[in-house]
């Protein structure tokens, strides 16, 4: 019975964490983003972390049903650390310093996390203001939201929109 919720505890924290790392789970970095004791994967998208962890979920579960406790022990430490990171790393995400590479390259990177953020908080403003038009009784206030939104979503789009020039200038400066 214990297991059973400590198992579910686990799920719904890497639930979680999917939720929060949404807006930049697809965002690479120049360097690996942790250490290659705790996740495997080469790849520096948040989401192969995400994806990595909830593989190490299903082998934890899979211990558990065939009752292979040393196997339990080791997946439950490592699946926990795993998930530990990802928060601090999603936490961080804003503060995260490109490695030293080519000035060129380096100015990028920065356009490129800058861009990035302005992503992840335009995204956060416009769910907000989705949430507060659906709850929105009055008229007016209706229509302030929605003009609102619109705003939100043109200015997402053009984000958007220099985030994938900013992807073509730095795919042609790594080729």
């Amino acid at each position: 019975m214990k297991t059973a919720m400590l198992l579910q505890k686990l799920e719904d924290q890497l639930t979680l964490l999917r939720q929060r790392c949404a807006p930049v789970a697809q965002h690479a970095t120049l360097s690996a983003r942790f250490d290659r004791h705790l996740f495997r994967t080469r790849s520096t998208l948040l989401q192969a972390c995400l994806d990595e962890a909830e593989t190490h979920l299903l082998a934890l579960r899979q211990a558990v049903e065939n009752q292979n406790v040393p196997q339990v022990a080791w997946l439950a430490e490592h699946l926990a650390s795993q998930l530990e990171a990802i928060a601090r790393e999603t936490a961080s995400w804003s503060l995260r310093e490109w490695d030293s590479a080519s000035p060129g390259l380096a100015n990028w990177q920065r356009k490129r996390i800058q861009h990035q953020e302005f992503e992840r908080r335009l995204v956060e403003m416009t769910r907000q203001r989705q949430a507060q038009l659906t709850q929105a009784s009055r008229l007016d206030e209706q229509q302030a939201l929605q003009r609102e939104v619109e705003l939100y979503e043109g200015r997402l789009a053009r984000c958007r929109k220099a985030l994938d020039n900013i992807e073509r200038v730095l795919a042609r400066l790594t080729r």
